[in-house]
């Protein structure tokens, strides 16, 4: 299989839009609900935990099957080539979550899901310490956006402590993470006003953002020591 076929079909598997299909099935445009995003927290937030977590494997595994799978079948004759193309397809699949062409490359996700079925594929030990990382920062703030910047920053420096900075793996880490802030520049600016979307019932104790701040600090450190030692 060419290269070049591999990544088309990579962003082909990223552009099947879960969120809007399940939105659809019940009659609703999630595009047109709570934050307008089709991704699994909007659909947590408008359809219920449930179908959201549905939703939230599924985008993941849109973005993990094709690297684990494509490379495969790709005759690649130079050093480090699978994984090139295991970073070629990742990429891909993550940009057509983002700009999915089954919406007319219309606004699809923010591609944080998809991008961990990637590094899932890739780095399990690292994304896995991630993984608890953001639960993490939700759980005591709140917010999905902050674990989803906070796990950003961290991926890149688990693959620099664990595999190097002159990876190609690193580097594209540092680039995704960099194109999920980007994704997040509204969020960011929400939360700098104090008007970030809480995940969850609104009612309840308030939570604090400078506590969970500190906290995801103190646990990512955690998972920095982890990284090194493993």
């Amino acid at each position: 299989m060419p290269v070049a076929v591999a990544v088309l079909l990579s962003y082909v598997s990223g552009s099947i839009p879960a969120a809007y299909l399940v939105g659809r099935a019940r009659g609703i445009d999630l595009r047109q609900h709570g934050s307008g995003n089709l991704g699994a927290t909007n659909v947590m937030r408008v359809l219920g935990t449930r179908v959201g977590a549905m939703v939230l494997l599924f985008d993941a595994a849109k973005g993990a099957a094709p690297v684990a799978l494509l490379p495969r079948l790709v005759d690649v004759p130079w050093d480090d080539g699978r994984l090139i193309v295991a970073l070629l397809c990742g990429s891909a699949a993550i940009l057509g979550h983002v700009r999915p062409v089954f919406l007319g490359f219309g606004k699809g996700g923010k591609g944080v899901a998809t991008a961990s079925g990637v590094f899932v594929a890739l780095a399990p030990v690292q994304m896995v310490l991630t993984v608890l990382v953001f639960c993490v920062v939700v759980l005591v703030s709140g917010y999905v956006s902050l674990g989803s910047l906070v796990g950003a920053t961290l991926l890149p420096a688990l693959l620099a402590i664990s595999v190097g900075w002159l990876s190609p793996l690193f580097w594209v880490s540092v680039c995704v993470g960099s194109f999920v802030f980007w994704t997040h520049r509204a969020n960011i600016a929400r939360l700098y006003r104090g008007e970030e979307h809480r995940f969850g019932a609104a009612g309840g104790r308030r939570p604090n953002p400078t506590a969970a701040a500190i906290i995801g600090v103190l646990v990512t450190l955690a998972a920095l020591v982890a990284a090194r030692f493993a």
